[in-house]
């Protein structure tokens, strides 16, 4: 198949409307604990769906996982337990600093380390710099970047607009340095999960070599990343099961303190709402997978094109919702310029990874 990078940008928006709304389903949930439900989506999302997929997408999964050096499985585990650290620090940030003021600075730091870690790590940054393509794929990265910082900006700015009329309140348990401790935190390990799929390029070539289409290639990967993922998440879930003493509701009862007076929860309706949203969850890197697989030599930025995407339909997701409704012209202006920003950016890394699969081959440079 002919590697086509605009296909692979269109992917990479549908990896991120799925990352956008994997959490709407979870509003849904009725008389769950925060940790039950978690671990219920996450259970589909870490463990079920990605076998489910691979078993269904590619040739020999489990021969292929059997044959993968145990050095490579240990890295994609490794890594993908590192991301589930990071995406548990990453609520921890907005319970201090905010949505806005935390994603920018998560979702920033995720963003320039998930994308230059692994070429960084190859020594391939100075030989791509000197491409046309690869220059082009810079500028695309740095406008990703820039579109992300000036959408959270206006996050704040509505947030500070809603605060002036009382329609909601500040940040209870604001800590700037708490917050921007754990936020570093999450950035940095949050992007730990481009290492593991850089780390499992040995399982995509036996995925190859066994029949499986370049589309679903990086399937496998995802077993082992995930399994990482759902390793650390499970942990932390269990703690807070555990002190919470909110076991009793995955069979149906309500919460120990309130066990006299609530109502038990609808088991069917959040089983299923949880379902849906670890699936959606999913679909975010199954997608991703299939959008790297057309990126070409620049396969490094679809980390960028991911976090690009799921803050562009996160934000849509606002607007759809009414979040916007209430601000100025102004800040709604400077959010539709962040909107475009982004576009734009994933336009570009797109057209620079196209010039890559143009280039004489002895001026392209690999990243892999």
């Amino acid at each position: 198949m002919v590697e086509n990078p605009f296909v692979g940008v269109l992917f990479h928006w549908l990896g991120g409307a799925s990352a956008a709304s994997f959490y709407v389903p979870y509003k849904r949930v009725q008389r769950w604990s925060w940790e039950v439900y978690w671990l219920t989506g996450g259970t589909i999302a870490w463990l079920v769906a990605p076998w489910v997929f691979a078993a269904l997408r590619t040739y020999d999964l489990l021969g292929v996982l059997h044959a993968t050096p145990s050095r490579t499985m240990f890295w994609c585990y490794f890594w993908g337990a590192m991301w589930g650290l990071g995406s548990i620090a990453f609520g921890l940030t907005m319970r201090y600093l905010g949505l806005s003021l935390g994603m920018a600075v998560t979702l920033g730091l995720t963003t320039v380390i998930g994308t230059f870690g692994p070429p960084l790590f190859r020594g391939k940054v100075g030989e791509l710099a000197l491409t046309s393509s690869g220059q082009a794929t810079f500028v695309g990265i740095a406008l990703a970047v820039a579109g992300i910082l000036i959408v959270a900006r206006a996050g704040q700015a509505k947030d500070r607009e809603l605060g002036a009329s009382g329609t909601t309140s500040a940040i209870v348990e604001f800590d700037l340095t708490k917050g921007l401790l754990l936020a570093v935190f999450a950035g940095i390990f949050s992007s730990c999960f481009a290492f593991g799929l850089d780390a499992g390029e040995p399982i995509r070539k036996l995925t190859r070599a066994a029949g499986t289409g370049q589309l679903s290639v990086g399937l496998p990967v995802l077993c082992v990343v995930l399994a990482g993922g759902f390793t650390t998440n499970f942990l932390w879930c269990l703690g807070m099961i555990i002190r919470n003493r909110s076991a009793g509701e995955f069979t149906g009862r309500a919460r120990a303190a309130s066990a006299g007076n609530a109502k038990s929860p609808p088991l069917l309706r959040n089983y299923a709402l949880c379902a849906l949203a670890g699936t959606l969850w999913y679909l975010q890197f199954f997608f991703y997978t299939m959008g790297e697989s057309q990126m070409g030599r620049f396969g490094f930025s679809s980390w960028t094109l991911h976090m690009a995407s799921i803050i562009l339909f996160s934000t849509l997701w606002g607007f759809a919702l009414g979040e916007w409704i209430t601000s100025s012209r102004r800040t709604r202006v400077m959010v539709w310029i962040g909107i475009t920003t982004l576009v734009s950016a994933t336009i570009v890394i797109g057209t620079g990874n196209y010039l890559a699969s143009r280039e004489p081959s002895n001026t392209a440079v690999t990243t892999r």
